[in-house]
């Protein structure tokens, strides 16, 4: 096992805000990426009063090794769950909105119908609202997806966290083929609509493995990308094989800009939706 190195360690914060949005969020019965994925970011999110939102429950299809989120046979999708997810949002006062949620195989659509019905809910009683999908792959179902754009959303997200030569260790149920489709699928539906991916570095792979994976992403028409440092959240998961400073960041930074990204944040702390808010999205 490697050291930790001095730039990933935080303090950790605790205040009157943190509980308050945790008091909210239980006593709506709701799901965070925050929680249930372990973010480092957890508290300092929780402090500004933002989260952002899991939905179709806790327990995933496929069982990734690089997640804490547990596998095993959901339960239905929640019709009351939209309903929720409007009055957590309404009393955080957020104005830019993150709906994730586990894989669910075991529905014909992936649950596409549910982003939906939470997209449209929210659309129909928050005025001035950007709201960001963050979506697993559908097995690329192009059905899926018209879904999902149809309920009108401000960005498109879908994560290939690592590259094409890891992505069977690190994913074993995924494909990473068909993630780029899906990236390419969703932006020939809407071209207007940023899509956005992010990488988890510090997994074994390689420099020119990343610039690759960066590539392919521009070649299927992704406009945003995140890049942070892979953080094993529990025993049983993928230890980490480097810890990858902040100067190499930066200069991952510099090379996505110069691919074309719109947007780009690097970082040993960022995650999918980190920092959400600097994304331009007009």
């Amino acid at each position: 096992m490697i050291a930790k190195p001095a730039w990933l360690r935080r303090s950790i914060l605790s205040s009157e805000k943190i509980e308050e949005t945790r008091r909210l969020l239980r006593h709506f019965s709701l799901n965070t990426v925050c929680e249930s994925a372990k973010c480092p970011n957890l508290c300092e999110c929780f402090e500004k009063g933002a989260a952002t939102f899991i939905i179709m429950g806790s327990v995933c299809t496929r069982g990734c090794r690089f997640c804490a989120v547990k596998r095993g046979k959901p339960g239905p999708p929640d019709p009351g769950e939209p309903s929720r997810i409007y009055e957590a949002a309404r009393a955080l006062r957020l104005r830019y909105l993150v709906i994730t949620s586990v894989t669910r195989d075991d529905l014909a659509d992936g649950g596409a119908g549910h982003y939906a019905d939470v997209v449209r809910y929210l659309r129909g009683r928050l005025d001035d609202i950007k709201i960001e999908v963050l979506v697993p792959d559908f097995g690329a179902r192009e059905s899926s997806l018209k879904a999902v754009y149809e309920a009108k959303i401000d960005v498109f997200a879908h994560n290939i966290d690592t590259v094409r030569r890891l992505y069977r260790s690190v994913k074993p149920n995924s494909d990473y083929g068909t993630s780029l489709k899906v990236l390419k699928t969703a932006k020939a539906l809407s071209g207007s609509i940023p899509t956005k991916s992010g990488l988890m570095l510090g997994l074994g792979e390689t420099e020119e493995e990343i610039l690759t994976a960066m590539e392919e992403l521009r070649e299927a028409g992704c406009d945003i990308i995140t890049l942070g440092q892979y953080l094993r959240p529990a025993a049983d998961r993928l230890e980490e094989r480097e810890f990858v400073s902040p100067k190499t960041f930066e200069k991952y930074e510099e090379i996505a800009y110069n691919l074309g990204f719109t947007s780009v944040s690097s970082g040993p702390f960022v995650r999918s939706s980190y920092h959400i808010a600097c994304f331009n999205t007009t």
